[in-house]
């Protein structure tokens, strides 16, 4: 009995130290720039969410440093990163091409730049300017869907506009096209969150626009500013046919139609004010007609006490988002893997580039994420990809905007930091 009893004691102690080592060894639900690691898994829950106001909303707007000598964008060992691109005047959204150009917004100045090829140093071999004069574009996206389009589309923060095009120009062969107002324009009323991104369906019969809200979390009940905004609207191709795709999405920025399933997914930016854990920032599929709480509700029937006891017939309407991230992450574009350079478990995955917060006590976010798909779902995990761009003390020298799969296979990352473009593309492991 002694015996058997020693036996049972020694395996309790030794399920104890495992069960220790593996709590001590696990990543805090909330976390911030410190702790950022390429190839670090995170997982947050509706569950894990404080309450609101458990902590101060903060103004900590980052400090934008000129990148230090030793400063250089950190990715997962096997992976590679090169300067593609500098010297760029706020480079956002960038998008590939059927022929495989790369298209980049400069929302700034007004202008859509084309980049093509690689020199023997890994930097652009061609650089153009194929518009120029528009209104802080962000969104692109090429018409007819497939290999030969006839238009580039392009999102300004008032309207949908597209030019003529064929295969390799590298500046526009016509005017441009008027297809829709958007929000912004609209009763001369603009303001407030001013990105508009641009997707198709994949058989090219629907558009996609997503728009932000104008405020942080104002009532839209009698609102007039707030018409058609927080919402992803649907299109015909020629801007007749408006609908409200879905809504209550507070700054759904960046959109991306996953390439298998058609699904439509989205980053968004939640509302602010609550905390430095509350509300978190997250990516998802949309359902059609799908509700996502803003601003009355957040993550499933969530009530926002700024809006306590209102529309209470929505509260089980509100869609709990696929993948939670950090709060004020600020994730701003998405793309979906979709050719064969990077290992097996990276094909079909979103990677998600995050602009980092201004308003949380310690910076998060600032950094490109990645996310696990299986069949086109998520199980909510997502990874940290590529870190790095801040400094020790939290001076941000990067900021992450876009990304895009290039044809060989790369990932191209914005970064209006640095007004650069940097090329992430995977040699193999060292040995």
């Amino acid at each position: 009995m002694l015996n058997a009893y020693r036996l049972w004691l020694t395996g309790f102690v030794c399920i104890a130290m495992v069960r220790a080592q593996n709590a001590s060894s696990s990543q805090p639900v909330f976390s911030d720039y410190t702790k950022q690691k390429p190839g670090v898994s995170r997982k947050i829950t509706v569950a894990d969410l404080p309450a609101p106001y458990a902590t101060k909303s903060v103004d900590l707007w980052p400090h934008v440093v000129k990148r230090p000598s030793n400063a250089w964008p950190q990715a997962p060992s096997g992976f590679q990163i090169t300067e593609y691109a500098n010297g760029l005047d706020n480079p956002r959204l960038i998008r590939r091409a059927p022929n495989g150009d790369l298209f980049v917004a400069e929302s700034g100045p007004g202008r859509i730049k084309v980049f093509r090829g690689t020199r023997p140093d890994g930097t652009a071999a061609t650089v153009a300017v194929f518009a120029a004069d528009l209104t802080k574009p962000f969104g692109i996206a090429f018409y007819p869907t497939g290999p030969n389009p006839q238009f580039v589309y392009v999102a300004n923060t008032d309207e949908v506009i597209r030019f003529p095009y064929q295969n390799g120009d590298l500046k526009s062969r016509g005017q441009k096209q008027t297809i829709t107002s958007l929000p912004g324009s609209w009763l001369g009323r603009g303001g407030g969150h001013w990105t508009r991104d641009i997707a198709f369906s994949l058989d090219g019969r629907k558009m996609f626009v997503s728009v932000g809200s104008r405020s942080n979390v104002r009532t839209t009940d009698y609102n007039p500013t707030e018409y058609h905004r927080a919402d992803i609207l649907e299109f015909n191709p020629d801007g007749s046919g408006l609908r409200v795709f879905a809504y209550g999405i507070r700054n759904p920025v960046g959109i991306a139609v996953h390439p298998q399933t058609g699904e439509l997914w989205t980053c968004v930016n939640e509302r602010d004010g609550l905390g430095d854990n509350l509300v978190p920032d997250y990516i998802t599929h949309i359902q059609d007609g799908g509700f996502y709480g803003w601003p009355w509700f957040y993550m499933g029937g969530n009530q926002d006490p700024r809006h306590s006891g209102k529309h209470l017939e929505l509260k089980n309407k509100v869609i709990t988002p696929d993948v939670l991230l950090q709060s004020h992450d600020a994730p701003l574009g998405l793309t979906f893997y979709d050719k064969n350079q990077f290992p097996n478990q990276y094909q079909g995955n979103i990677f998600a580039a995050e602009h980092g917060s201004w308003n949380r006590a310690i910076r998060t976010g600032y950094q490109v994420i990645r996310i696990p798909l299986k069949n086109g779902k998520s199980t909510g995990e997502y990874e940290d990809f590529l870190t790095g761009f801040l400094t020790a003390d939290g001076s941000a020298w990067g900021r992450p905007v876009g990304v895009a799969v290039a044809e060989d296979g790369a990932l191209m990352v914005t970064d209006d930091g640095s007004n650069a473009i940097w090329r992430v593309a995977y040699v193999g492991e060292k040995r």
